[in-house]
């Protein structure tokens, strides 16, 4: 039986070459975006991650001074919200005071910090006394700002603020509302995130999470939105 084959051509090394091209610039096109939208979505939880861990470091406190601490509970002693809560977090790495030479950041009262912008990249964040009362770095690599400041005056209270940038201090983008966030301890004994009814910047939360604003402050208030805007995010 005599068998009658058709003759199979492959493809070009010209069409080869034409295809691969094609992938190329597609992949050049999405990865930046996929890769934008990954690492978006890692500092979110991240986030969710840091706010559950200094809930439970706080109640842990309570549970220790068996009372619940307020912000006037802290208003005692500069740093004393750091010096509470350091003990909480096993292996963390103290560095000290913003306003050391030897702190892993060194917040610069003057000029402001050289490490950190605000929420559009346009200013520096020069109110470093947010920043300055203590910091240290935990064993996943997140690091911790306090920010303790004492009442002085008849009726004020102060303020007791702790920051967390969720993937570190060497890792960008170091700003405000992208991978730095603000907490605050209220009076009631609640540790809110930033822009929440209660809140310092509660008022004013749009001035202070704006996609426009060039304001040195601009990001404080982001913190809210980005536990539970959904939109946030995108």
């Amino acid at each position: 039986m005599i068998h009658h084959y058709k003759n199979k051509q492959g493809f070009t090394l010209a069409e080869v070459l034409i295809t691969l091209g094609i992938i190329g610039v597609v992949a050049a096109l999405t990865l930046p975006a996929v890769i934008n939208n990954t690492e978006k979505k890692e500092r979110q939880e991240a986030l969710k991650k840091a706010y559950s861990t200094l809930q439970q470091a706080l109640l842990m406190y309570q549970n220790d001074i068996g009372e619940v601490p307020t912000k006037s509970t802290f208003n005692t002693e500069t740093g004393a919200f750091k010096k509470a809560l350091l003990p909480y977090f096993k292996g963390a790495v103290d560095c000290g005071k913003g306003t050391e030479n030897s702190a892993c950041v060194y917040n610069n009262v003057t000029d402001g910090s050289e490490e950190y912008k605000n929420y559009t990249g346009t200013s520096n964040i020069v109110n470093t006394g947010y920043f300055d009362d203590g910091q240290y770095i935990v064993t996943d690599g997140v690091m911790y700002f306090f920010e303790n400041y004492l009442s002085t005056g008849t009726g004020s209270q102060g303020n007791v603020f702790v920051s967390v940038d969720v993937n570190g201090y060497k890792h960008l983008p170091n700003k405000w509302g992208h991978d730095l966030f603000t907490f605050e301890l209220t009076e009631e004994g609640k540790l809110l995130p930033m822009g929440a009814v209660g809140t310092k910047y509660e008022k004013n939360a749009d001035s202070y999470c704006s996609k426009v604003s060039t304001s040195s402050m601009n990001g404080i208030a982001c913190t809210n939105r980005a536990l539970y805007d959904k939109s946030f995010w995108k």
